[in-house]
């Protein structure tokens, strides 16, 4: 379905210091040219019926101030919408601590599009899990959002999926591991993580996406 070096490459990851709402934040980065155009770029992330083909079943007032829910997914309240360059949200899976989720477009090259999607967390919280488990939560979370901007460069090019099941193929498990140690160098070279513990921190993401591995 697709090449997974190509897919790899096509996306520049970076760590942050993007602000939450409450005060200071601690965020990840992901960048990448689409093949479309902005408009399409922005219906395929704001309309329900194509977020449906790509990212999951979605319900909501779907208006600034309203409130969102993907199944089986995060839900959140909608912070910010300006058509068609920027969409911002609260993010919330489950019981979780509330963060947020910034996505960015602008024209790109030969009518394509820069597409940057920035997650940032509470910076007090993140100092703590990392300092305590590790950053290993952090690079499963790189690796979702990885699977997340794959999936909506299948769908731009017209590919029909199953949000529901496609991550659980060979192709995207193997994509997801090649994502959990890009990752990891990020982590890596931002934080000065040792070789031991970045190694343990990898393993600690790509069970998660693939188990027994």
């Amino acid at each position: 379905m697709f090449d997974i070096v190509s897919q790899i490459n096509a996306t520049h990851r970076e760590l942050g210091s993007l602000p939450v709402s409450s005060g200071e934040g601690r965020s990840l980065l992901l960048r990448r040219e689409y093949d479309a155009e902005v408009d399409d770029v922005w219906d395929a992330c704001t309309a329900p019926d194509r977020l449906n083909r790509w990212l999951g079943p979605v319900e909501g007032d779907f208006r600034l101030g309203g409130a969102f829910q993907l199944k089986d997914n995060a839900g959140g309240e909608i912070l910010r919408c300006e058509r068609p360059r920027l969409l911002k949200v609260t993010w919330v899976l489950g019981e979780g601590m509330s963060t947020e989720v910034e996505v960015r477009l602008s024209p790109g090259t030969a009518g394509r599009t820069v597409f940057e999607l920035e997650h940032s967390s509470p910076a007090e919280i993140v100092d703590e899990m990392v300092k305590t488990y590790g950053p290993g939560g952090t690079i499963g979370i790189g690796g979702g959002w990885d699977l997340t901007v794959l999936a909506l460069d299948m769908h731009l090019r017209g590919a029909t999926m199953d949000p529901a099941t496609w991550e659980d193929t060979p192709e995207a498990k193997d994509f997801a591991t090649r994502s959990c140690h890009a990752w990891g160098a990020v982590v890596q070279a931002a934080w000065g993580t040792s070789d031991e513990e970045l190694a343990a921190a990898v393993a600690f993401g790509v069970q998660h996406f693939a188990p027994g591995s």
